[in-house]
């Protein structure tokens, strides 16, 4: 792995990828935060060596280079899923290669269902904590310990600093901001019923299908890490009704707008 990683690094500098400070990764149907960039180079994922493919009909494929609010950044607009037959590895290539570049800090999107019921469709939930169901870790590997320390600390996953500074954003921009534990499952199929149920006593706010390898990976290379799920659809098992993906990715955009004003003010104060 970290020969494939020099390659890509090399290739992505030759590029014009250079020593971006903030990764951003961005979730199902939140790809709008790139209008909001001063674009300096893009390039394919099928074009970098080394790079997994998008796979989702409704994810870009595209690693995006520039400034935005003061910063220079790189933006996955489009990320990878187990689900779609990657492995936890190939997942969280992108993280790796992003700390390479010279990121300090990743921030990361995905859309997400509702498991508390005080929470709505629309709303937005800052990440305080997470629940990993998806069967591994993609640090488990063999020589691990050459990208970082094996055993990572996860007592925080989250950056404090961070959410701390998000809450206040979201109070200044009267903003709806929930607190909550995220749980990432395998996916692709949407939960049962007796699922939904579970995660709830499980201590669960909110369930989706990423996220957490990648924050995983952020704390195994010591660098700051945040995010924020975009609510798409409310999971009462007493009352659960088929779901439409296409009403999902609806949702997603309609409170798009909130959260790319929370990572701009944040990427200000970074």
């Amino acid at each position: 792995m970290i020969k494939f990683i020099e390659e890509t690094v090399e290739y992505l500098n030759q590029k014009g990828f250079d020593k971006p400070e903030i990764g951003i990764i961005l979730g199902t149907g939140l790809g709008q935060l790139i209008n909001e960039i001063d674009i300096i180079k893009e390039v394919s994922y099928n074009h970098i060596p080394n790079f997994p493919t998008a796979t989702v009909e409704f994810h870009k494929g595209k690693l995006v280079y520039g400034n935005l609010a003061g910063k220079k950044v790189v933006v996955m607009q489009g990320r990878f899923h187990i689900y779609e037959g990657y492995t936890l590895q190939d997942v969280t290539y992108p993280v790796r290669i992003m700390e390479k570049l010279g990121i300090h800090t990743l921030l990361v999107s995905n859309a997400a269902g509702a498991i508390n019921l005080d929470f709505k469709k629309g709303e937005l939930m800052l990440i305080e904590d997470h629940i990993n169901l998806q069967g591994s870790s993609p640090l488990a590997f063999k020589g691990v310990e050459h990208l970082g320390e094996r055993f990572a600390d996860m007592s925080a996953p989250y950056d404090n600093e961070i959410n701390t500074t998000f809450k206040k954003i979201a109070k200044i921009h009267n903003i709806k901001l929930h607190e909550g534990v995220y749980a990432s499952v395998v996916g692709p199929q949407l939960e049962t019923r007796a699922e939904y149920r579970m995660l709830k006593i499980i201590g669960a706010d909110a369930v989706g299908m990423s996220t957490v390898p990648e924050i995983i990976v952020a704390n195994h290379l010591k660098l700051k890490a945040a995010a924020v799920s975009v609510l798409t659809d409310e999971c009462d098992p007493d009352n659960l009704k088929p779901v439409d993906i296409q009403d999902i990715i609806a949702n997603a955009v309609k409170a798009e707008p909130n959260m790319i004003t929370l990572f701009k003010e944040l990427i200000k104060t970074l």
